[in-house]
């Protein structure tokens, strides 16, 4: 999974190493060499997990869906953003970090137990 591009449709593979990435980014720090260029790339859908090749030469509109499921490839990334956050300060997160104060002290009155009843009525 690419740390890079959240939504990520596509792997794609370098026609340098013979490897497959989600990015060039994640090809630059595992690799020690430049990514080549080339023409024709071969891509695998990370939807319904099949290959298939384009030829960037020729790329056109319909060229950004993929050929055997038709899902949407070429979508504007979502990369992560960097953000800091206090620990336990949402209770919607953590709710661990809650105590229910109104419980303490007070007993449960049983429903087997008339005897506050029976002294009330006399």
């Amino acid at each position: 999974m690419c740390k890079h591009i959240l939504n990520a449709q596509v792997s794609i593979r370098s026609p340098c190493c013979k490897q497959w990435f989600d990015c060039a980014e994640c090809h630059a720090e595992s690799q020690s060499h430049p990514l080549a260029q080339t023409n024709e790339m071969t891509f695998v859908c990370k939807k319904c997990k099949k290959a298939f090749r384009k030829n960037m030469e020729e790329f056109e509109e319909s060229d950004e869906y993929c050929p055997n499921c038709d899902n949407h490839f070429v979508i504007e990334a979502r990369e992560p953003k960097a953000r800091l956050e206090v620990e336990g300060e949402d209770a919607r997160v953590d709710s661990r970090m809650l105590r229910d104060e109104r419980l303490k002290g007070k007993e449960m009155p049983s429903a087997w137990e008339d005897e506050g009843e029976a002294v009330r009525l006399g």
